[in-house]
């Protein structure tokens, strides 16, 4: 522990150039910071920007592999507070490690100051948290007053399936968005961020609005297919308002499930979806 620290001290004071994320939202606001260059390595589910996609793979989001992060020679290594910096700690005491948690919005704007400073780039990094922070605010005050629908969105399930649900709950950044949005979460009661809930549940609570991003199958966009597929699953449950509206809507999970320097682009649009025109 004492050698990595000091090892990242020494990185943050040179101004790290090989650094290596071993999750999607780091990449995403490493490359909004400008270090697009600097990046060595990626994780498999590292898809946005596109560029990021052709840099070499550590392994995924998951279990990141040890051998394939000391063979892109990083003099600094980001992680997400899930567990894995430990792990990385064992196998090689010598690596540079910062570990950041952007599991909420306040978590999101620390983690891009904290990697701003440890890349030497802390102005930019000021700058881009004020200007979403802003855009947040906007958007917060555009929804002031509507009416909020009740709102659930569905991050998982059985495929072809409505079963093993799992819904964004309290304490999720995706919980926050609905209400900067303008809905109401159904699901703002849980005990974990991500929860998983039977469909009696569902329709028990009778959402009006359903974002289903639960295809997490790599792709950039859904197909046309595949929508009409995701939405004739919901359609099964006529007694749902939110079916009955025609206000399901299925969409590729990247924009939302990333809690990166998108997060005001995603609130935009769940917006739209909430409030159309």
């Amino acid at each position: 522990m004492v050698i990595a620290a000091a090892a990242l001290a020494l990185a943050i004071q040179a101004a790290p150039e090989r650094i290596v994320s071993t999750a999607p939202s780091i990449t995403q606001m490493l490359y909004a910071l400008g270090l697009g260059e600097r990046v060595a390595a990626v994780t498999t589910f590292c898809r946005y920007p596109p560029e990021a996609a052709r840099k070499p793979k550590i392994g995924d989001y998951l279990r990141p592999n040890l051998e394939l992060i000391l063979a892109a020679r990083p003099d600094l290594v980001i992680v997400e507070r899930t567990g894995v910096k430990a792990p990385l700690e064992r196998g090689h005491a010598s690596l540079p490690i910062l570990e950041v948690d952007d599991g909420t919005l306040a978590g999101i704007f620390d983690s891009l100051e904290r990697i701003g400073r440890a890349t030497g780039v802390p102005g930019r990094a000021r700058a881009l948290a004020a200007r979403l922070r802003a855009e947040l605010d906007e958007l917060a005050r555009q929804n002031a007053g509507r009416r909020p629908p009740r709102t659930m969105i569905v991050l998982g399930r059985t495929p072809a399936r409505l079963e093993g649900l799992v819904v964004a709950g309290r304490g999720s950044y995706l919980d926050e968005l609905i209400g900067l949005a303008g809905g109401l979460n159904i699901f703002s009661d849980t005990v974990a961020p991500y929860s998983r809930v039977p469909l009696e549940t569902v329709l028990a609570r009778d959402p009006e609005v359903i974002l289903d991003v639960a295809e997490m199958d790599g792709s950039p966009a859904l197909t046309p297919g595949r929508k009409r597929a995701i939405l004739n699953l919901w359609r099964s449950q006529p007694e749902l308002s939110a079916v009955r509206a025609g206000r399901v809507f299925a969409e590729a999970p990247d924009l939302f499930v990333v809690p990166g320097p998108r997060v005001a682009e995603a609130a935009r649009a769940l917006a739209r979806l909430l409030h159309p025109r």
